[in-house]
């Protein structure tokens, strides 16, 4: 036979721990401070577009050349057009698409770069001038 025990009576002079503040591991409830979306998050479709756009930019300006240093002259002011436009997107526009177009224009200025070395490395002659 089981005999039930009375629940212990809690002794009214004894004191309650004092409740800790939270460390901020864990937090309690919502952030005191808002969040912030991106307006116009960077996505794979924008930079695909961008680079696109840039390519043909680059492009239609490299096929204005009709030998190595105006072709070169030529890319290089396009990609300075385009760089101009990737900063005005970055501040007033989408940033995917600046990306796009900053990263292929670097792409661009590279090739355009490798074609003077190779042609310099041919004729002994600097291209440019």
């Amino acid at each position: 036979m089981t005999i039930a025990r009375p629940d212990p009576v809690p002794d009214p002079g004894a004191v309650r721990p004092v409740p800790r503040a939270p460390s901020g591991l864990f937090p309690a409830g919502p952030p005191a401070r808002p969040t912030y979306r991106e307006p116009h998050p960077v996505t794979g479709g924008g930079v695909a577009a961008g680079g696109g756009a840039a390519a043909g930019w680059l492009l239609l300006f490299g096929l204005l050349g009709t030998d190595v240093p105006s072709y070169a002259w030529w890319t290089v002011f396009a990609g300075l057009l385009a760089w101009v436009t990737a900063l005005v997107l970055v501040r007033h526009g989408d940033r995917g698409v600046a990306t796009g177009v900053a990263i292929v224009t670097a792409g661009g200025w590279s090739i355009a770069a490798a074609v003077v070395a190779v042609r310099w490395a041919t004729s002994g002659d600097w291209p440019l001038w």
